[in-house]
Order: structure tokens, then sequence, then C-alpha cells
């Protein structure tokens, strides 16, 4: 039941950003850089969370309820019936807060086929400037390509370990080449993962984007802040309905709302606006405003099993340096370098890599992590034996699902369908990059640290075991895009301003906007959906 909303709950607003994640954060900055901006920012989580800037937080945040959404797959085919959990960010920064660090911006083919679906300014060398924008990459690399004065800092880890030598090594020896610098025009090759890590902090949209201008007088933060609906007066958006505790707010603007409540909540808050698929929303009760069928689907994810491999070599995994007193080493080096486990990347050292001869770019990617790890209810702990875990799949899925409501009310989750491996050339890639990855692990240089496989097992040989075994062991990579997605089709919700068809003063801009996966983490491209919005943005308003 609706709350009533008091006459004194009403305020004003230039411009209201409906969550602060990897691109809102960054759409608020960039608005309320002009002083005559009065901006809104709304965030359903709280300002920060114990652990949210230590870089391995990622494995304590990853069951925090507070920082957290905790949302669960539905079951499906792929996954064996599983309910795969699906975390998101619920905090300032969102999912940047709790990922795992890694930065890769994607292929220049991602973005260009972006443009050659109709979407005109968003090929490659359209956003690369905004990608430039938004980085302080301070390890090298070509000026045409790394910014360097930009708000997140990304840096490279030292790839000075003898494991991750060995791993470079064994790609070698298996045609592999070392790549310097993936996120400056080629991707091809095996590389240490560029991180969102600097001075031993992580590099949220949070750290990066709005701490440094709280100052501002024109940019009011709500934390705490849960979007309940967008108010619409005919065919514009005039405001959004929110609530705190227990009582509700509306908040009005005189120019647009922006959406930016990642790729589940995005939907949802147009759903339960009365944006969406008629026939989906007059079954909940909710008023048909704009009829629009693409929102909520076109939903697509990485879906990749962990192969887990068994180190017998003594003192190279964090199985063997980061148990009982080993922790305790582990802490003080972050201390004193900030390096070691705490200070890592979640996967340190990653390879692009194309499935057969002839393609044109990339199409697999392999991301090693230098531990076995176990899920506990508390979270992955280490585990005791010493070993490596390796995902491995296919960086441009087609496989698509959809995300809807379930329920008129923003408390409860949606329902998230994802579909994995309901098309073909997914299964198929899978599995050539699982066995990719043995190849990796069972070259010499590998073979020397007594490398062996634990899973999937080396008697599974056929496709249809490997399958067999994707299918009980395969998760998300948690990079969820598309459901709000942008183009000229039927299907479209946003057009190439990213602006909600058929409605005025209404946009979305996160990764819910992306008409197909980009090749690799969505974190930096979120990021710079955030930049190329707000500049959108504010050339309207001129």
């Amino acid at each position: 039941m609706q709350r009533s909303v008091e006459h004194s709950d009403i305020r004003t607003y230039d411009f209201i950003v409906v969550g602060a994640g990897s691109a809102g954060a960054v759409v608020a900055n960039r608005l309320s850089a002009d002083p005559r901006n009065r901006v809104l920012l709304l965030e359903a989580g709280p300002a920060s969370r114990p652990w949210s800037r230590i870089p391995v937080g990622y494995a304590k945040l990853s069951t925090d309820r507070t920082a957290n959404w905790l949302y669960t797959a539905e079951p499906e085919p792929a996954t064996n019936g599983r309910r795969i959990p699906v975390p998101r960010g619920k905090m300032l920064g969102g999912s940047s807060a709790i990922n795992g660090n890694a930065f890769v911006r994607g292929q220049r083919q991602d973005f260009d086929t972006w443009a050659q679906l109709g979407n005109r300014g968003w090929s490659y060398q359209d956003v690369l400037p905004f990608f430039k924008r938004m980085e302080s990459y301070e390890s090298g690399g070509d000026d045409a390509f790394r910014g360097r004065d930009g708000p997140i800092r990304v840096t490279n880890p030292s790839h000075d370990d003898p494991l991750f030598q060995a791993l470079i090594r064994a790609a070698g020896e298996v045609g592999i080449p070392h790549n310097p610098d993936y996120n400056a025009g080629d991707q091809n090759g095996i590389a240490m993962s560029q991180a969102t890590i600097a001075s031993r902090q992580r590099q949220s949209t949070a750290h990066g984007y709005l701490d440094p201008i709280r100052y501002r007088k024109n940019l009011h933060i709500e934390t705490g802040a849960l979007a309940e609906a967008l108010l619409l007066d005919g065919r514009r958006c005039t405001g959004v309905r929110w609530s705190a505790g227990e009582r509700t707010y509306e908040s009005r603007c005189t120019r647009e709302v922006i959406v930016s409540s990642g790729s589940f909540n995005s939907p949802q808050l147009l759903e339960l606006s009365g944006i969406g698929q008629p026939e989906r929303l007059r079954a909940l009760g909710i008023t048909v405003n704009n009829a629009l069928p693409g929102v909520g689907e076109n939903l697509r994810d990485h879906y990749a099993p962990r192969t887990r491999w068994a180190i017998g070599a003594k003192g190279y995994t964090y199985n063997d340096r980061a148990r009982g007193f080993g922790l305790v080493q582990q802490a003080l080096r972050y201390v004193l370098t900030g390096r070691g486990l705490i200070g890592a990347v979640a996967a340190p050292i990653r390879a692009f890599v194309r499935s057969r001869e002839g393609l044109d770019a990339p199409d697999l990617l392999l991301g090693w992590v230098p531990m076995l790890t176990e899920i506990t209810p508390k979270g992955p702990v280490i585990s005791r034996q010493s070993g490596m875990t390796c995902y491995a799949h296919p960086m441009r899925s087609e496989s698509r699902g959809h995300v809807h409501i379930t329920a008129a009310t923003a408390r409860q989750q949606p329902a998230i369908n994802f579909n994995f491996l309901s098309a073909p050339i997914d299964a198929e890639l899978t599995v050539r990059a699982i066995r990719i990855a043995r190849a990796v692990m069972t070259a010499p240089s590998m073979l020397a640290l007594q490398s062996s496989e634990i899973a999937p097992g080396i008697d599974r040989q056929t496709d249809n075991e490997i399958l067999d075994w994707v299918r009980r062991a395969g998760e998300t990579t948690y990079h969820p895009v598309g459901t709000c997605k942008m183009g000229q089709d039927a299907m479209a919700v946003v057009d190439e301003r990213l602006r909600v068809r058929g409605l005025d003063g209404l946009r979305v801009a996160d990764a819910s906007i992306m008409p197909t996966l980009t090749s690799g983490n969505t974190n930096a491209p979120s990021i710079m959906i955030g930049e190329k919005a707000a500049d959108m943005v504010l050339k309207a308003a001129g």
C-alpha cells in the first residue's frame, strides 16, 4: 500500500540521478560541476561499509546484505535447476565498491558493433575520449589510448611473482603471446590484470567521483533512499517517489531524471512506473503509462565454470602463503607495500584468446586466481589444498534472458532469468575455452609446478561430458547488461542519446543500455557510459 506523501516532503531539483553506482556517481559528479545545476543523487544503500576501500573486501562484501542486494537467479536448465547467487552493489559506488577490481574496457569491435546497430556516436573512436577522461593510468602505455588525469586511478599489478611468470611462459608455450596493455587497441594475449587499485585502496566511483565533491552545495546525496516510482505528467517524467525508513518522499525536477540503477533495478523501476510490457504490468495492477516491450528483455551475462587445479610445488599459491601465520604476513605486506592477497585484484592474470584461427579478435577469456577457495555461508574461505582456479568463458554471449518484476513494489526482488547456454554457440565456445585452459595448465612451465586437474577432471573429455559439468558448476561472472537496451528496433528501450522512447525528461545510463556484451568485465564500460551520458545531458541543457 502506498504511503501518504506530505507537502513538505516535496523538493525540487534540476536533475535527479537514481543510483550512485559505476555510472550514476559519474553522472552526478559531472552534472553538479556547474554550480547552477541543482542535483539530487538517490542511493538505496549506505554511504560506505567496512572493507569497501580494501581491495580484497569483495570477499567480505559478497554476503553483506547492507552493501549488496544479494539477488538470486531463477532455476533454469543450464544450471541444473540451481539458483545462482547474483551479488550487486548497494552503496555509494554500487558494484564498483564490491567487485573484483579488474579494469577491462573491451574491444574496438564491441563499440563499433553498437554503432553499426544504428547507435550513432557509440563507435570506438566516439567512446575512446570518455575512456581516457575517466582514468589516470600511471603504468606507461600510449597517450593515444590512455588517460593520465581522470578520477579513477588504474594500475598494473607486479608480475614478478614466480607463479605469474610461470603462467605467462606456459601461455607462450601454447601460442598465446604476452600483451603489455590489453586496453590500448589490441586485446589479444595474456597479461597482468589492470586494476582499479591505487595507494592500497579500491578506486570505486564513490572514491573517485563522489568523495572529492561532497562539499558542493548544489549536490544533495540521499543514502538509504529506495526509488519506488518515477513521477509522470503525461508524456514527461517530472520526478521520483522514494522512501527512507517509514517515510515516503516526492522529489521533482525541472529538467531530467537519469536512471542509473543497473541492469536489474533500472528495468524494475521503469516497470513499477508503468513503463514496459502492457500485459505484464496490467497483470500486477500497474497502470500502463508507456508501452515498451523491450524493458527487462535482452539480459546477457558471462556464464563461466571455474576450473580447479592442484599445485604440488610448495609456496606458490595463497593456499600456502595466506593461511594461519601466513595471513598475518599478508596483512603486514599489505600495510607496508600495498601488495599481496589483501591488495590484489580478484584474478591477477588473464588471457584474451581466439577460439579458432582466422578470427579478427579474441572471443574467449581466461582468468586465473592464485588459490583455491571453498564457499561457505559466511562467504568464500581459502582452501587447505594448494592450487589455482581458472575461469573460462566466451566474451560475447549470444544467450539472452530477461528480468521482470513479480509484484508492484520495489522491495521485492525482480525475477532474473539468464537463459544461459540457450544459444548453441555459447555452449560450443565454453567447451573450447576449457580446452584452452587445459592446454595452458598442462604446458611444460606449469607441469614444472606439479599442476594437476581437479575439475572438471581428466575423466571428462567429450564435449557432452564437459558441458554436463559446466551446467553443474558454472556461475555468473557478475556482468549483467542489456535490459534497457539502446537501439533503433522495436525492442529498444532508449535511443542513442539514452532517452527513454516515448517520454521526455527521462534517460537511462548504466550497463542496462548495452545492446551487446563487451569483451570482458563491465565496470569500465559502465563508467564510460556515465561520462558520455553526462556529456549528452549537459549539451542538451545548453
